[in-house]
Formats: C-alpha cells, sequence, structure tokens
C-alpha cells in the first residue's frame, strides 16, 4: 500500500502496521456496501414504503446518534474484558446482521406493525454498532502510527468512498427498475452476502495489547474527560453544530423523495456525486493534516457545510435539480472534512490509556445532540404541512443554513481558535 512507505524500521513492525492497514482497508469494502444500501436515500425510501411518516423518519434518523451514550459503558467495560478483537466480531457482526434483518419484516410482521418493528431492530442493531464502535477505534488507532494517521484515513476513506459510489448507483437502479417491494428485496440479499463477507474479515483483524487508564475505578476514568477544559469545550460548541446541522441535513433525502417527488434513480445518482466528492476530499484534507491542525481544518469545514444548506434557497431563482447537485457537492466537501477531522481529533490529540473514554465522551454528547437534531426537524416538517411548498422544500434548510454559518464564522472561531492559538 501506498502508505507503507511512511512507516519506519524495525522491519518486523513495519510488516505488522502493513498488514494492519491493509486489513482495516479490505474490510470496508464490504462494509460501507451495507451501510449504503441500507441507509442514505434507501433507508428513507424503505421506511416510506413501510408506510412511515416524516416525524417516524426524523426519529428513525436520530437513533444512531443517541446510542452512542452506551460507548461511556463500552468505555468501562474494555478495561476488563481486553481482548477488543472478540469484542469488535460480537458487536459489530450483531449490528450487521440486525440491520439487514429488517428486510424480513414484511414477511413476518402485519402491516401496522412495520414500522414498529423496524424502528425495534433498527435500535437494537445499532446499540451494537456503537459499543463495536469505541472499539473499532480504539484497536485501530493502536494499529496505525501516529505520523501517518491523517494520510491513510484519507487515502483509505477515498478507496471506500469509490465502493460507496458504486453502490449507491447499483442500488438506485436496482430501485427504479424493480420498484416496491422487490427492488429492496434485492437489496437485502446483496446485503445478506456483504455480511458474512464483513464478519469473516472482522476475524483477520490484528489484536494489539490493550493499555488500560490509569484510573482506578470508573467515576475516575469518566471524569478525565470532563476535566480536560478544551476538549470539553470544543465537544460542545460541536454539539451545539450537529444538533442545527441535523434539523435538516439527514432529512435532505425525505425532502427530494415525499416533497420533490424526485425517483430513486435521480436521487440515488445525486447521492453518487456527493459520494465521489466527499471521497476525493477525504485524500485532500487527510494531505492537508500533514500541514495543519485537526482542529483548525474541523474549523475550515464548518462554513462549508452551512453553505450546502443555505444553497437551497437558490431552488427560488435556479433549475432545482441544478441546485441539488450543487448542494450536495458543497456538503461531501464540508462533511469529507468535519468527519475525518474530528476522527482524528478523538483518537490523535487524546492520551492513549484514557483513549476510549475520550471518545466515548466525544460520542455520547454530541451523539444526543444529533438525536435531538432530526426530531426537532422531523416535527418542523410535520408542523409545516399546510405551509405554502418554497417553505417546506428550502425554507427550512436556509435558515438552517443561516444559523450554521453563524455558528462556523463566529462561534467556532472562538472556541477551536482559541484551541489552536494555545497549542501553536
Amino acid at each position: 500500500m501506498k502508505i507503507a512507505g511512511y512507516l519506519r524500521k524495525p522491519r518486523k513492525k513495519a510488516s505488522t502496521y502493513r498488514k494492519s492497514l491493509l486489513i482495516a482497508t479490505l474490510e470496508g469494502f464490504p462494509a460501507v456496501i451495507i451501510f449504503q444500501l441500507l441507509g442514505g436515500p434507501f433507508l428513507t425510501g424503505y421506511l416510506l414504503y413501510l408506510g412511515a411518516t416524516s416525524t417516524e423518519i426524523g426519529l428513525v434518523l436520530a437513533i444512531t446518534t443517541v446510542v452512542n451514550i452506551i460507548q461511556i459503558g463500552m468505555a468501562v467495560v474494555m478495561q476488563k474484558f481486553r481482548n477488543r478483537k472478540r469484542m469488535l466480531l460480537i458487536f459489530a457482526s450483531s449490528h450487521r446482521l440486525l440491520w439487514t434483518s429488517v428486510g424480513l419484516i414484511p414477511f413476518l410482521f402485519p402491516k401496522d406493525l412495520w414500522v414498529v418493528m423496524y424502528i425495534v431492530l433498527y435500535t437494537a442493531a445499532h446499540l451494537g454498532n456503537a459499543a463495536g464502535g469505541i472499539v473499532w477505534t480504539s484497536l485501530i488507532s493502536d494499529a496505525v502510527p501516529g505520523p501517518v494517521r491523517g494520510r491513510y484515513f484519507g487515502l483509505r476513506n477515498t478507496i471506500l468512498g469509490g465502493v460507496s459510489s458504486l453502490a449507491l448507483f447499483i442500488g438506485g437502479q436496482i430501485l427504479d427498475r424493480y420498484p416496491g417491494g422487490q427492488g429492496f428485496n434485492y437489496l437485502f440479499i446483496i446485503c445478506s452476502v456483504c455480511v458474512v463477507l464483513n464478519i469473516l474479515a472482522f476475524g483477520l483483524y490484528p489484536n494489539p495489547p490493550f493499555e488500560p487508564s490509569t484510573a482506578s475505578n470508573p467515576v475516575g476514568m469518566i471524569g478525565k474527560p470532563l476535566k480536560d477544559r478544551a476538549f470539553l469545550k470544543a465537544i460542545l460548541f460541536l454539539a451545539v453544530f450537529l444538533f442545527v446541522q441535523g434539523v435538516t441535513v439527514p432529512l435532505f433525502s425525505y425532502v427530494m423523495l415525499k416533497l420533490m417527488k424526485i425517483n430513486y434513480e435521480t436521487v440515488s445518482l445525486i447521492t453518487v456525486v456527493h459520494t465521489v466528492v466527499m471521497m476525493a476530499s477525504y485524500y485532500v484534507w487527510g494531505n492537508l493534516n500533514v500541514r495543519y491542525t485537526a482542529q483548525t481544518l474541523l474549523l475550515w469545514s464548518l462554513p462549508i457545510i452551512a453553505l450546502a444548506c443555505l444553497l437551497w434557497g437558490a431552488i427560488a431563482f435556479i433549475p432545482a435539480i441544478v441546485v441539488l447537485y450543487a448542494v450536495h457537492i458543497v456538503l461531501g466537501v464540508g462533511l469529507g472534512g468535519f468527519n475525518q477531522m474530528v476522527f482524528t481529533f478523538t483518537i490523535g490529540d487524546t492520551p492513549k490509556s484514557e483513549r476510549p473514554m475520550y471518545i466515548a465522551t466525544y460520542s455520547a454528547i454530541t451523539g444526543f445532540a444529533a438525536f435531538l437534531g432530526p426530531i426537532f426537524g422531523g416535527k418542523v416538517y410535520a408542523l409545516i404541512t399546510d405551509a405554502p411548498m418554497w417553505v417546506q422544500i428550502y425554507g427550512v434548510s436556509t435558515v438552517v443554513g443561516a444559523v450554521l454559518l453563524v455558528l462556523g464564522l463566529l462561534v467556532g472561531r472562538m472556541v477551536l481558535g482559541k484551541q489552536m492559538r494555545s497549542e501553536a
């Protein structure tokens, strides 16, 4: 792999790192196919097929973030059960299996229970994903050398972004050619094969020794990140930003499919473009991280996300399809930077022995905020059903974009900017 060139002697250690990097990349192939075919616009489409309302869709979209609170408990559990590879196999596999099983709902339950059962299975699956996520992050941060971490994840995300784009394109073609339940059945069959491959790949992961916390009890462990004022201020700000962002960004697919009546093929193509741009931006952001701190790049990404929301207002005088492509291109650049730099920040600038609890604290606080955002957004769209169509289609997103711009340019600079100056 290209990243191997950055590894140093001794030779045996470098060889182990190269193997870890390769496995982590290959494992991502079936994983991103599952996430793309069961998530994004296809998740919204499947929920609409099951009969979900905008409020129920907002609830489902929010579940993935609120379950992150379980990571605080997992950070404590990891101190006793230190075999991270085994825990990853258990929790990540349960997520894949349970999420894919939602495809059986129309065959096993009466129609009035379809949405309820989806929420139950989806919640259980993402509890497993949250638990496995902190294990994976802790494990991979030990497997990938710090000096090459930003560039490696930029390269890995770029490669997996290409797989994601292909999965989105094929999924959109399937749903347009086979409308209704038949098309979704084909997607779930593909995902079932990928689940098996993903679980087999987990078995190949390295299992480096775990460095336990220096705290003697769970209360002391939890207190360490909470006493880190710079870290706490940063994540509280990011929590507010994610709440406001969550009011509209996760519901973009709902607006396109339900309100604008755009077909699956077009929505999937728009999402493919979004993913390709994000894929390319991962590589760029990763290279920039060699020169600039994660906090600096994180600060740069915030106004870009705000601009993506503001662009919805251009529908008033530019053809909608042009605007939608522009929105998702800009969003791809912004989210590419945000996601990668947040990840680098939480695993790179934290003490190794306390890293699980730092990750868990970040995930719990921002996850709760990101949980409330889509729920609030779903309620907003439900309340404005009698408002003029322009308010529903682009009014909400434009207002949210203006708020995000203020947060990103002013508040963000006060919080992250001060932290960066103190590190300079």
